[in-house]
């Protein structure tokens, strides 16, 4: 990339980032909850399609709009507080992925089977996180928790960025991502922990800053990394470098969400605890 490419990249990313942050801190704060609902709703399925785009593109219509609906009514019925038939949903996912299988597909091919198995896969790695974040959202001072999750994993994605930029000589996973190193990987994390800190002093309503909180800022940290090169690994074995290009100098939405979905769970199983 050109020096001056780069430069047009670089602002793009900040551009992005001084428009979409406004919005998402008045959605996830005093904004509607139905508003908010809605945003995850447009991220997941953005990011669905994204995942189908780079691994099963020729996935049948029905199947990817079936999924579509599913994953909508996922949101739904955790919106409306009805979370005990979010696991009929997930089945849903692979029921009707392989009953239209059975029914238009005659022929004995296991090229089949993987895409059955991708259709599925999907809905499970991107909408599932997502929609946790209304379970997590419910819970005294839930959007405060996730305004912690987002400072955390996005303080440790920049720090990761520029600290492996200007430092960073041993190659974290080179096989996976060439870019990423060893000293990008410690800075992000020491990111992570910095903005912690700052956000718990900040807001000391959402929690004391003790050993807990910092084992699960470090694991969170861990977890987005792991993510982004989880998700980097799908990207390469299909011959892609960005997932979409709807968010001009970040690429796509599941690029930029990577790291979000694979720590999702961690606070989830943390905050009814706290």
């Amino acid at each position: 990339m050109s020096q001056n490419a780069h430069k047009n990249t670089h602002l793009y990313r900040w551009l992005t980032a001084i428009i979409g942050v406004p919005v998402a801190v008045y959605l996830i704060g005093p904004g509607p909850r139905w508003a908010f609902c809605i945003l995850l709703c447009f991220v997941a399925l953005t990011g669905l399609s994204e995942f189908y785009g780079i691994t099963v593109p020729r996935l049948p219509r029905t199947v990817r709009w079936c999924n579509y609906l599913l994953s909508l009514i996922l949101f739904l019925v955790i919106f409306k507080g009805e979370a005990y038939l979010v696991p009929a949903v997930i089945v849903l996912w692979a029921l009707i992925s392989m009953t239209f299988f059975m029914l238009t597909h005659r022929a004995s091919d296991h090229q089949e089977t993987t895409d059955i198995a991708k259709s599925v896969f999907g809905p499970v790695y991107v909408c599932l996180p997502l929609a946790m974040l209304l379970i997590i959202d419910r819970y005294p001072n839930g959007n405060l928790w996730i305004f912690f999750l987002l400072s955390v994993i996005c303080a440790g994605d920049t720090g990761a960025f520029y600290i492996g930029r200007r430092f960073g000589k041993h190659k974290l996973y080179e096989a996976i991502s060439p870019q990423k190193t060893w000293e990008g990987a410690i800075g992000g994390l020491l990111s992570s922990l910095v903005a912690a800190i700052i956000f718990l002093h900040l807001v000391p309503a959402v929690h004391r800053l003790d050993l807990n909180i910092l084992i699960l800022v470090v694991t969170l940290s861990v977890t987005a990394q792991i993510g982004d090169l989880a998700e980097s690994m799908l990207k390469r074995n299909h011959g892609k470098k960005d997932s979409g290009r709807i968010l001009p100098g970040h690429g796509g939405i599941l690029d930029r969400i990577d790291g979000l979905i694979f720590s999702i769970p961690i606070l989830y199983m943390y905050v009814p605890f706290c």
